[in-house]
């Protein structure tokens, strides 16, 4: 008994079919994405270091050599191994975290409000918008005269920062919301609490998380101006005991240490919003 094996040729285009069949789609996204950050970082890193070879090269700035890239890092590690990055940096997550509880706690049910009513969305609409664009940092003398401590008086800088994209996100939410939906909840016997922890929330969780993140964006730089002044803790015033001391490689790793945490508060935000979206990616 013999068997006979017969060979066929398979056209290129089929085998490319195959190929790219064979890896997820997703994978291929997430791979693409990943080199892309990867090329961006690189190109910064370059244009960082070109600036610090060029002020260290000119005589006239060569004393500003310690914001180029190698000295930062030097210094950002020594930093890091002393726990001075840790030690600066958890006052000011302490101040905006308590400011942004304030900010939630007053733009989050204000905002639902306006939403809900037509007559109070347009007697507030001019105070909130001449309110908003005001900068928070105008707000200082007033807030050192209100409140005893320095600490109290940044919080509420941040509050007054932080208030607006929340109390307006939340806002919009709820307009978004159809009317269907509360009728169809009071036909079937719901209460007012029910329809606030069944509808609302849920539906304004989007809106209301993207508002969030823009505070956050929004007080966190707002936050290290205003620890310029008065406060002897929090990255603020490292940057500028940094400035006063003349210790430019501090002062730069300081800086990276600032956009490092933002960077991942904002990320923090943005996985809030993709796991309430209704929306899922393929």
């Amino acid at each position: 008994m013999s068997i006979e094996i017969v060979a066929t040729n398979v056209p290129a285009d089929n085998i490319e079919q195959l190929r790219r069949r064979s890896v997820d789609p997703g994978v291929l996204s997430a791979l693409r994405n990943i080199g892309l950050s990867a090329l961006g970082t690189g190109v910064m890193l370059a244009l960082w270091w070109l600036g610090g070879w060029i002020v260290a090269s000119n005589p006239a700035t060569a004393n500003f050599s310690g914001f180029a890239p190698a000295p930062t890092f030097v210094r950002l590690w020594r930093m890091i191994e002393s726990g001075e990055a840790v030690q600066m940096s958890l006052p000011s997550l302490g101040r905006i975290f308590c400011g942004l509880i304030w900010a939630i706690a007053f733009g989050v049910p204000i905002g639902i409000a306006i939403g809900r009513y037509h007559a109070l969305r347009a007697a507030s609409t001019i105070p909130f918008q001449f309110l908003r664009m005001i900068s928070p940092l105008a707000w200082m003398p007033i807030a050192v005269m209100a409140f005893a401590t320095w600490d109290h008086a940044i919080i509420f800088l941040v509050a007054v920062a932080a208030v607006w994209p929340i109390l307006f996100s939340t806002a919009h939410g709820f307009r978004r919301i159809d009317p269907a939906w509360f009728k169809v909840a009071r036909n079937l016997g719901a209460r007012p609490w029910h329809l606030l922890l069944s509808i609302i929330l849920p539906a304004i969780a989007q809106d209301t998380l993207s508002g969030i993140r823009l505070a956050v964006g929004v007080a966190w730089i707002v936050l290290v101006p205003a620890e310029f002044l008065g406060v002897t803790s929090g990255l603020g015033y490292a940057i500028n005991d940094a400035r006063d001391s003349l210790e430019y490689d501090r002062l730069a790793a300081t800086v990276v240490v600032i956009g490092f945490i933002g960077f991942l508060l904002d990320s923090l935000c943005q996985w809030a919003i993709r796991s309430v979206s209704w929306v899922r990616e393929e």
